[in-house]
C-alpha cells in the first residue's frame, strides 16, 4: 500500500475539541485551503485525510444508487471504496465527513462501522463486505492502533451539553398530512454557542412503549442493573437512550440465532443478518425479532453488547442566535407509520414532538457547518431554495441577515402540499416580505391544484432573473432531500445556465463546479 498524506496540524492542540473533532476539522481545513501535510506510513498513527492533487469525488453525490458510487470508485484505492458506500451527506452524524470516516476505518483508528445513520443497513453490510474484501491490500495486513482520545470539551459530541426543552409547537395546521414542529430549547445553562448553517446534534430516546414491550418480551422489570460503558445503568435506561433497538445489528440477528432452541429459527435469523429470507422483517426492530422468533431466549448482557449504539439525531438550526440569544430553534418533522399492526414512530423527531415534555432536559451538542453559512460578505445576495422543513436554515439566514441589517438582497423559494395547512412560518416569512427583509418570494404548494407545482418549476418559470441575480454575484443554497428535491434543482440550475447563459450541457456543469469551488453555490441536504 502506497504512503498516505498526513493531515497537517492547523486546529491548536489547546483548542477545545477531542481529538476526533480536530482531525475532523484539520482534514476539512486542509482540503478546503488544498494544504497537503507531509507522506506518513501508511496504517500508523490517527486517522490521516489522503488528499491527492487534482484528485476528484465522482461517487460522492447522495443522488446516486450504492452500485452506480461503487462502480465509480472501482480500481481506487481502499479507502475511497469504503468512502464510496457512504451515503455521501457529509452530515456529520458520524463525527466524520464521509471521506475522512472512511479513511479512519482503514487506518484502524475508527473501528465501528454502523456510524452512518442515513447509510443505515445497506451501507453497514457493505462496508463489512468490502473491509474484508480488502484486508489483503493492508500492508502487512496491520491495522493501526486507534489514539488515546482525549477528555472531550463539555458541549461535544462525546459530552454533550443539556439543553431544556421549552416547547414543540406544531406549525402545520390542521387537515395536513404532516405534523411539523417548532421545537424550541433553552441553551442557558450551557456554555453552546452556534451560527446560522450550523447543525444541532440531539441524544434522542425510544418510545417508552417500544422499550416497555421489549421489556416484558424478555421478562425483565427495566430495573437490573446491567454494566455499560464502565457504568452500571438501569437497564431501561439502556434500551431507552444507549443502544439502538429500532435498528438491530447484523451482530445482533447472529446472536440472536445462536439463542434460539429452535433450528428453523436459528436459521432464518442467520439469513436475516445476511439481509436473506422474510422480507416482512427486512426492516424489523429488536421487539419485531423477538415476537417473530419465540424461541429465542437471549441472556441481557449479550444482548446489549450485541446491538450498535444509538447514534444522535441532527437537525438544522432554524434560529439566530443573534435573534434569539440563549436559545436554539429546530424545524422537525414528526415521522409516524404502521407495520406490521403496530405504530412506529422516527425516534429523533417523535422524541421532540411526542415523548419528551416542557422542563425536560435533552443532551444536544452543535455540529458546525462545513460551510454552509450566509454570505460573509453583507451586501451579496442571497438565493435560497427550501421546501418543507428544508426552510430551517433558512429562516436562520433571515434572522442573521435582519440583525447584521445586511444590505443584500434575500431571495426564497418555498414549497409544500397545500398553503393552507403547510406554509411554515408563513406570518414571520410574509412580514419580511413586507418589510422589505426578503426581496422576493417564490412559492410552490404542490397539491393546490391538478397538476403538481414544486421549487424547480418555479425556478425555471423566473429563469431569466434568476440568471441575472447569480451574473451578479448572488450565492445560491438549497436544504432538502438529497435524491430528489436537491437533485432536481441542481438539474433546474444547470437547465437556466444552459438556456439564459448559453452554455452547453458540459460547460454548465463547469459554471456549477465553479460555483462550488467559489463557495456560491451550497448545499444542506439529507
Amino acid at each position: 500500500m502506497n504512503a498516505v498524506t498526513s493531515i497537517p496540524s492547523l486546529v491548536p492542540e489547546t483548542a477545545p475539541f477531542s481529538s476526533e473533532q480536530r482531525a475532523w476539522l484539520n482534514g476539512f481545513f486542509a482540503a478546503y485551503l488544498g494544504i497537503d501535510g507531509e507522506a506518513a506510513p501508511a496504517g500508523g498513527g490517527d486517522a490521516a485525510t489522503e488528499a491527492e492533487p487534482d484528485e476528484d469525488f465522482p461517487w460522492h453525490d447522495p443522488a446516486l444508487a450504492m452500485a452506480e458510487r461503487l462502480g465509480l470508485a472501482e480500481g481506487r484505492k481502499p479507502s475511497r471504496q469504503l468512502m464510496a458506500a457512504t451515503a455521501q451527506l457529509d452530515c456529520g452524524q458520524c463525527g466524520y465527513l464521509c471521506q475522512t470516516y472512511a479513511e479512519a476505518m482503514w487506518s484502524g483508528a475508527e473501528s465501528d462501522l454502523g456510524r452512518c445513520v442515513p447509510g443505515g443497513k445497506e451501507t453497514q453490510r457493505k462496508l463489512k463486505e468490502l473491509m474484508a474484501a480488502l484486508e489483503p491490500l493492508r500492508d502487512g495486513g496491520t491495522i493501526a492502533t486507534p489514539a488515546v482520545k482525549s477528555a472531550s470539551p463539555l458541549g461535544s459530541r462525546d459530552r454533550p451539553a443539556l439543553a431544556t426543552l421549552i416547547d414543540a409547537y406544531p406549525l402545520s395546521r390542521a387537515g395536513s398530512q404532516k405534523d411539523v414542529r417548532h421545537v424550541v430549547l433553552d441553551l442557558s445553562a450551557t456554555d453552546l454557542t452556534y451560527e446560522a448553517g450550523d447543525s444541532l446534534g440531539v441524544f434522542a430516546r425510544k418510545a417508552p412503549q417500544l422499550v416497555q414491550a421489549v421489556l416484558d418480551r424478555l421478562g425483565a422489570t427495566g430495573e437490573e442493573m446491567v454494566a455499560f460503558d464502565g457504568e452500571a445503568l438501569p437497564l431501561r435506561q439502556v434500551l431507552l437512550g444507549k443502544v439502538d433497538i429500532a435498528r438491530p445489528s447484523d451482530e445482533c440477528m447472529l446472536f440472536l440465532a445462536e439463542r434460539a432452541f429452535d433450528g428453523e429459527e436459528a436459521l432464518a435469523l442467520q439469513a436475516l443478518s445476511r439481509g436473506e429470507g422474510r422480507p416482512e422483517l427486512a426492516d424489523a426492530d429488536l421487539l419485531d425479532l423477538l415476537m417473530a422468533f419465540p424461541s429465542v431466549m437471549p441472556s441481557l448482557p449479550g444482548l446489549l453488547a450485541s446491538l450498535d449504539r444509538l447514534q444522535p439525531r441532527l437537525y438544522s438550526i432554524a434560529s439566530s442566535s443573534k435573534a434569539h440569544p440563549r436559545e436554539v430553534h429546530l424545524t422537525v418533522s414528526a415521522v409516524r407509520w404502521d407495520s406490521n399492526e403496530r405504530r412506529r414512530h422516527g425516534i429523533g423527531s417523535c422524541y421532540l414532538a411526542d415523548f419528551a415534555k416542557p422542563g425536560d432536559v435533552i443532551p444536544v451538542f452543535v455540529q458546525k457547518s462545513h460551510g454552509f453559512a450566509p454570505p460573509a460578505d453583507d451586501a451579496a445576495a442571497a438565493i435560497m431554495v427550501g421546501p418543507g422543513t428544508g426552510i430551517a436554515p433558512f429562516r436562520a439566514f433571515l434572522e442573521e441577515r435582519e440583525a447584521r441589517q445586511a444590505t443584500g438582497r434575500n431571495w426564497l423559494f418555498f414549497g409544500d402540499q397545500r398553503r393552507g395547512t403547510d406554509f411554515l412560518y408563513e406570518d414571520q416569512i410574509l412580514d419580511w416580505q413586507r418589510r422589505g427583509v426578503l426581496h422576493r418570494l417564490d412559492l410552490a404548494f404542490s397539491r393546490d391544484q391538478a397538476d403538481k407545482i414544486y421549487v424547480q418549476h418555479r425556478m425555471r418559470e423566473a429563469a431569466a432573473e434568476l440568471w441575472r441575480w447569480l451574473e451578479q454575484g448572488a450565492h445560491f443554497y438549497v436544504c432538502g432531500d438529497a435524491k430528489r428535491m436537491a437533485k432536481d434543482v441542481e438539474d433546474a440550475l444547470l437547465q437556466i445556465a444552459a438556456e439564459q447563459g448559453g452554455r452547453s450541457p458540459e460547460q454548465a456543469k463547469a459554471w456549477l463546479g465553479d460555483l462550488v469551488r467559489a463557495g456560491r453555490y451550497q448545499r444542506d441536504v439529507y
